[in-house]
């Protein structure tokens, strides 16, 4: 994909310009694979070109993500909920865990998902910090901050769905995954995308 070129014809002649660069100036952006600090900067970098370049343009933002670190997940999120900039998501695979995050930073009439596609939402977890050898004093501070950083993603869910925090948290004690129609029921997207409406939200006409 980061390979990919398309070839312009310009007066210089034939010249081959990154799809990614192509895309970037019809202002539409990717996420795509693990949620990081090296795809969450990039990403960031995008949106904010692109908000400083004209924030009265519409941008699609597609994510096919299994989720990743909550802090970097968190910074896209609180960068889209800034933006003036009216942000179009569409789900092409999955949008997991923190994937799910950032999907919800967008209203919720610009949540889209293909027919196929799927969101999971979970409470968040130690991932791969080790906490062995730790005191329990530190093990009891670690848990406190986990717990901290869950009670604040099990709000935005709340929020961005129009759920309370006691149904959200019901929800999210196991990995709950949501095919298109459920994610719609439960306030997580807005709408599928079919060949009625492909061309216009795609295509950035919406």
């Amino acid at each position: 994909m980061h390979n990919s070129k398309i070839i312009f014809e310009s007066v210089r002649g034939l010249e081959a310009v990154p799809i990614d660069d192509v895309f970037l100036r019809d202002r539409k952006v990717f996420l795509v694979g693990e949620v990081n600090d090296e795809s969450c900067n990039g990403l960031i970098k995008q949106l904010v070109y692109m908000e400083s370049e004209d924030n009265t343009k519409p941008i699609i933002l597609f994510i096919d993500s299994p989720g990743g670190s909550v802090s970097d997940g968190l910074a896209v999120y609180d960068v889209i909920r800034l933006m003036k900039s009216p942000v179009t998501c569409v789900v092409t695979g999955i949008a997991a865990s923190m994937g799910s995050i950032i999907l919800l930073a967008c209203d919720k009439d610009k949540r889209f998902m293909l027919p196929s596609s799927r969101i999971m939402i979970h409470d968040c977890s130690f991932g791969n910090r080790q906490i062995g050898g730790l005191k329990p004093f530190e093990i009891e501070e670690e848990l406190n901050q986990l717990k901290h950083t869950n009670e604040r993603l099990v709000s935005i869910i709340a929020e961005r769905t129009g759920k309370t925090v006691e149904e959200v948290s019901e929800v999210t004690k196991y990995d709950s995954y949501f095919s298109a129609e459920e994610a719609i029921k439960f306030g997580l997207a807005s709408a599928v995308i079919d060949t009625s409406n492909f061309g216009t939200i795609v295509g950035g006409k919406n």
